[in-house]
């Protein structure tokens, strides 16, 4: 294919009206083959999409690299959203190994890139924001409780001004991102800690000294993560030298304390389709790494959520599949040291770097400006706190 390119190019030298048509013509050609090498030999030549069916899953039915989908993927222009992928409709690997559709007309719902089911509490429940300062926080509970959930009463501190009826999500601080560059290192260091009721480091927790950073320059507050406690309406504001609010919990929920925050309730905060695809550029080596494992883990597997160190700042969209990867260590070569001693006292730079280990791929379904979350897709070993975070091709 690549020789009857060149022929092409060679013969319509002759002809300079007609080069620079041919010349596309030419580069899309080379373009089809480099797709073309990358759907999987097994292939069917037809799927007809099932109720349950994921993106991820028809994608590796035809490609051997699931998030090159979108190089082969037919858009058809005649429907409101040419992307959307339906139940009953039939797919087809199709010429210049473009995949077609043929719309079943059946109506439902549209097929997703993961199951909603396992990401949908992520997407609903968490939140990064950047400070705490200013959000509303709850001050009391009715009856001087310790706890309240729906039909009860909290009373709320910073919410001057603002108009009984409008809803709120209670929402607890759970953790603390901080990202820490480390000079004349391989990788910068993520932090996580747990957080008390005020949304301060918790003192008593047993990594407190571990986790300690004095701040500097060098270190960088990612964000905090909130989890959705309630929802609750306002129904009476800071009237008649009252210092507080009331709200009315209204929804089913977690039960509510003192020090909860407040956000506004939005129409829509999260997409519900996304659609597999390789990063829009590549971060330095050291840069994104995985920050957390959901269910207070420290190593997850496939279906498993992680939290990442990098947001929208860093190009990072839904749908930007990574591969994951464990550092390579520092080692000492004891073969060309003469006697024995302690690791810990050999220089980095004097130590052998070992090559990274490959662990999996995740892609990202929640996209805040400097942290994302993302879904554990595949892996051959656990995908634990620390690991980096690649190109879904990065050779190593």
């Amino acid at each position: 294919m690549l020789e009857r390119v060149s022929n092409l190019v060679r013969t319509d030298v002759l002809r300079p009206r007609g080069l620079r048509t041919l010349f596309a013509v030419a580069l899309l050609t080379v373009a089809t083959y480099a797709a073309a090498v990358e759907v999987r030999s097994d292939h069917p030549d037809s799927y007809v999409v099932k109720s349950g069916d994921t993106l991820w899953d028809i994608a590796g039915r035809f490609l051997q690299r699931p998030w090159l989908w979108p190089e082969i993927w037919q858009a058809n222009p005649q429907v409101k959203n040419p992307h959307l992928i339906y139940p009953g409709d039939v797919l087809s690997l199709a010429y210049m190994d473009r995949v077609q559709v043929q719309q079943s007309g059946n109506v439902g719902e549209p097929i997703n890139a993961v199951p909603l089911a396992e990401v949908e509490p992520f997407l609903k429940d968490l939140r990064m924001v950047d400070s705490l300062d200013g959000l509303p926080y709850v001050v009391g509970l009715e009856d001087d409780r310790l706890r309240s959930t729906s039909g009860q009463v909290v009373y709320v501190r910073g919410l001057e001004g603002i108009a009984p009826g409008q809803r709120y999500l209670v929402v607890r601080p759970e953790k603390r991102y901080r990202l820490i560059e480390r000079a004349g290192l391989c990788c910068d260091k993520t932090q996580t800690v747990d957080l008390d009721y005020r949304g301060k480091q918790m003192a008593d927790a047993g990594t407190f000294w571990s986790n300690t950073v004095f701040p500097s320059k060098n270190t960088e507050m990612l964000g905090y993560e909130l989890r959705t406690q309630a929802v609750g309406t306002l129904t009476r504001g800071e009237v008649g030298g009252l210092q507080a609010s009331t709200l009315v919990l209204d929804e089913q929920g977690h039960e509510v304390r003192i020090g909860d925050r407040l956000v506004p309730v939005e129409a829509q905060p999260y997409d519900l389709q996304f659609f597999p695809h390789p990063p829009k550029q590549q971060a330095d080596y050291g840069r994104l790494q995985v920050m957390a494992v959901a269910d207070q883990l420290t190593s997850g597997g496939p279906h498993d959520v992680i939290a990442i160190s990098g947001g929208s700042r860093e190009g990072i969209d839904n749908g930007t599949v990574f591969s994951i990867w464990r550092h390579g260590q520092s080692t000492v070569d004891r073969v060309k040291t003469s006697k024995d001693f302690d690791e810990d006292l050999v220089p980095f730079e004097s130590k052998v770097r070992l090559p990274d280990e490959f662990a999996g791929h995740a892609m990202v379904f929640r996209t805040f400006d400097k942290v994302s979350y993302a879904l554990v897709m595949s892996g051959i070993k656990p995908a634990r706190v620390g690991y980096e975070l690649k190109h879904p091709d990065a050779p190593y």
